[in-house]
């Protein structure tokens, strides 16, 4: 499977989004009013916009924002981790888009991630646009035909084209015997850890599990040995 890919072209990633407000209260009340309409037909009836807003805001890119995006790519036989995050999300963006553009302007390269085309992608494009940031070449798909977008996505792969199907990066981690990446924290408790506990250090280890089990995930589809971690490489 896949046999056609050169996996040294591809860049893997992983983000960790959060509310944009710590609190609904300091939320802007015309943004207030969009936030209940918008999810009004998600919301139980006896759920109200305040309560929702801290379980659902960070995955709307209308209402959450970036606070990580972790990257690998395989260098020889070696998996190479780089991780932009910060509270300042124009800046991180800023960094990430910069680094893309230097490294991977390229037609040959490709994006990988888990559940990616529905959330990763159209989340930091949108993001990038709410800051005023131009996108990288590999995230400016408009216009672009289906065979012409470089995006992979570990999930959509595993579907084998039944539309139904949703499978999460833990079960099959699980399935293929890869050292799962949810082991300390998983998606529910990043805002927690990050507008209450204050430990964004903790989501960024958390956020570069997920990219090492999204390469590990693509070695299993092509049929390749695991990496080990004496082949991780973190850079600062």
């Amino acid at each position: 499977m896949l046999d056609h890919i050169n996996i040294q072209n591809i860049l893997f990633i992983d983000i960790e989004t959060v509310p944009k407000y710590q609190d609904y209260k300091y939320v802007p009340e015309g943004l207030q009013e969009l936030w209940a309409k918008k999810t009004k037909y998600e919301r139980k009836e006896e759920i109200t916009p305040e309560e929702y807003f801290p379980e659902r805001a960070g995955i709307l890119a209308e209402f959450g924002k970036i606070i990580c995006i972790s990257i690998g790519f395989f260098s020889n036989s070696t998996l190479r981790l780089k991780s932009f995050y910060g509270d300042d999300e124009k800046q991180l963006l800023a960094d990430f888009i910069e680094m893309m553009n230097s490294h991977y302007s390229h037609a040959k390269y490709m994006l990988c991630a888990h559940n990616g085309k529905e959330f990763d992608f159209p989340y930091i494009a949108r993001r990038a646009l709410v800051n005023g940031l131009r996108l990288p070449k590999l995230l400016d798909i408009a216009g672009k035909k289906p065979w012409e977008i470089n995006h992979l996505d570990t999930m959509e792969l595993w579907k084998f084209g039944d539309y139904k199907n949703y499978t999460s990066i833990a079960l099959l981690a699980n399935i293929f015997n890869i050292p799962t990446p949810k082991d300390d924290i998983d998606g529910s408790d990043v805002a927690r850890v990050y507008w209450k506990d204050k430990d964004l250090e903790r989501i960024v280890v958390y956020c570069q599990k997920d990219v090492v089990t999204v390469a590990q995930l693509l070695l299993r589809y092509k049929g390749l040995p695991l990496i080990s971690d004496d082949d991780i490489i973190i850079a600062n």
